[in-house]
């Protein structure tokens, strides 16, 4: 009898050992499905899920998950003043809507946003101290260095995102914006604007042999081009770069392979400053004038040359550390 008593222990146990792995199998794959069907319907909804910390430590962090998450974390409260913040927020939203209504559309990427104000948990939990962020969390384990997108470095063009999820996810996203007439209404204003001055002044050309003109021209397209101007274009960096938690703002990338826009307007000033003084020194030098009126002229341009010059020195060593010289200011 008491064998018999054993057996059946044993038997039950056996059968208990074998049903609670199937049961928590089905509960683990069931938990899964509502996941994915809750984001499903939050991305039916809007393209860029937003996420508070609840939601972001359940739907992104913890298991079960199958499919991949793409967060941007950002500060988009106007008082937080973070216009880097919108700006990149507009690209972001130009890609999820790419993704959402593309044919190849599924449920193994989805788009979402952590806003500080509303996840600032998640911000300690992450330490991050800086916004905008892209972060992509894979399916399986747990981000790596490469999927924390290079924003300093690459910007935050919708291009430059989608190509960057393409090498972490493996899913292609073809960028669709919105068409944009702006650059066709002002190239259309400009040459009505040239023709009608040009045909309000049609008997009297001289203006367009100007060489001062010209060279007023030519040298507002050479400032241009030497401070950035395409890079901002091609890349679309951030403005400027402002540290939600102390709210300091930076004009200056602190990297040689970066830079920001505001950083290539201060570079353009300083270009323009330099050849004035350069201007003022040949003026000085080659004018029939007063002597003391050359010599005034002759000071004021070598201070702009001087003191811009070494401005613009120190700016490249801060970029560039490790340079050795500098000028004046440091």
């Amino acid at each position: 009898m008491a064998v018999c008593c054993r057996l059946l222990m044993l038997l039950t146990l056996l059968t208990l050992l074998c049903v609670q792995p199937g049961a928590a199998q089905k509960k683990k794959e069931n938990m899964l499905v509502e996941k994915v069907e809750q984001m499903m319907d939050w991305s039916s909804r809007r393209s860029v899920i937003r996420m508070n910390g609840d939601k972001f430590r359940r739907f992104v962090k913890a298991p079960p998950r199958n499919y991949s998450v793409i967060v941007m974390f950002t500060a988009l409260q106007p008082q937080r003043q973070c216009s880097v913040c919108r700006q990149a927020n507009e690209e972001y939203q130009v890609l999820a809507n790419s993704w959402r209504y593309s044919s190849a559309f599924s449920n193994k990427l989805f788009f979402t946003v952590v806003d500080y104000d509303e996840g600032a948990d998640v911000f300690q939990q992450l330490n991050m101290n800086s916004a905008p962020t892209f972060m992509h969390f894979p399916a399986k384990g747990k981000p790596k260095r490469a999927d924390t997108f290079d924003l300093q470095r690459i910007g935050f063009a919708s291009e430059q995102l989608a190509k960057w999820i393409a090498d972490r996810t493996d899913v292609q996203i073809r960028v669709f914006r919105p068409p944009n007439y702006s650059g066709t209404i002002a190239l259309a204003l400009l040459v009505s604007l040239v023709g009608g001055l040009l045909y309000l002044r049609r008997n009297n050309l001289e203006f367009i042999y100007n060489k001062t003109g010209w060279a007023m021209a030519a040298l507002c397209v050479v400032f241009a081009m030497t401070s950035g101007q395409m890079w901002n274009h091609i890349r679309g960096p951030p403005y400027a770069h402002k540290n939600p938690q102390n709210g300091q703002v930076s004009y200056i990338h602190g990297s040689s392979q970066a830079q920001f826009v505001a950083e290539s307007h201060i570079i353009l000033l300083l270009n323009a400053a330099i050849t004035m003084g350069m201007v003022l020194l040949n003026e000085a030098a080659t004018s029939k004038g007063d002597v003391g009126k050359r010599r005034i002229i002759c000071l004021v341009g070598l201070g702009l040359v001087v003191f811009f010059f070494s401005f613009l020195l120190s700016i490249f060593r801060s970029k560039y550390h490790g340079y050795p010289y500098s000028f004046l200011i440091k």
